[in-house]
């Protein structure tokens, strides 16, 4: 099925927008957010057409869309920290947008993001300012003295700790999203075996229903003739009865004067 019009232009902003998160943006960009927004009622436009595409094709549309603007919320959070776990929690495209991409476009500015905040973690964690200095340098330029070697070690080895528990949280929370899924499939699939046993006694009874309805037509129709039958005798009866009384009385009118 050719794609609409719609469609056409929803993969071309797409993609625009998909190119203006991988490059580096000032703090007071404005139009990736408006574009997508636009996105997202261009992606519902395009759910309510009649000729939409497969649903396997507006799924990956949407998962893409939600990436974006989960991307640009975890920009807005305050700490590192915090914008490196809401990455951790987004969904990049499995498909590429364009047949000249090898790899998802989301996917790599997932992997882009997640080196950025990363770094920004590792900055914070060192006390590096914004010029790329660090604090050593800082006090080195003052005539402070900075650490000894051993220092370094130990701070980098209390790095490399935070970073760790860092991202044993990380696949703590991972493994508990894993089992609330698990729980969620078991508990829908539950349902969906209750639910479907629930048609089944339905349709089981409205075919009952069914069955009794057209028994009781037959039944009521064939009460209607035996009516009609009785009825038809009755009738018969009672002329007969009248015209036997009736008879009588002329015979009775005649004979009367003569025995006078």
């Amino acid at each position: 099925m050719a794609a609409s019009r719609l469609e056409l232009n929803l993969v071309r902003l797409l993609c625009r927008c998909e190119a203006m998160a991988a490059e580096k943006r000032d703090p007071d960009e404005w139009r990736l957010e408006k574009y997508v927004g636009a996105l997202e009622d261009m992606l519902q436009a395009l759910k309510a057409q009649a000729s939409k595409p497969a649903s396997e094709v507006i799924n990956e549309y949407s998962r893409k869309v939600d990436f974006l603007k989960g991307m640009l919320q975890a920009e807005k959070l305050t700490s590192s920290s915090e914008k490196a776990l809401a990455n951790q929690f987004l969904a990049p495209g499995r498909v590429p947008t364009t047949a000249r991409e090898r790899v998802p476009a989301t996917k790599t500015v997932h992997l882009q993001s997640r080196a950025r905040y990363t770094n920004e973690m590792r900055s914070e964690l060192l006390g590096t300012d914004s010029a790329g200095e660090s604090k050593l340098d800082v006090r080195k330029r003052t005539g402070v003295a900075g650490p000894r070697l051993g220092d370094e070690k130990q701070s980098a080895a209390e790095l490399d700790l935070v970073l760790q528990q860092h991202q044993n949280l990380q696949e703590k929370l991972a493994e508990e999203m894993l089992g609330l899924a698990r729980s969620l499939k078991t508990n829908t699939l539950a349902a969906q075996s209750v639910i479907k046993k629930d048609n089944q006694t339905l349709s089981h009874s409205l075919k009952m229903a069914d069955q009794n309805l057209e028994k009781l037509k037959t039944e009521s129709e064939r009460l209607e003739q035996h009516t009609q039958k009785s009825v038809n005798w009755l009738l018969w009866a009672m002329l007969i009865i009248v015209c036997f009384i009736f008879i009588s009385m002329i015979l009775f009118i005649r004979i009367m004067p003569k025995l006078k």
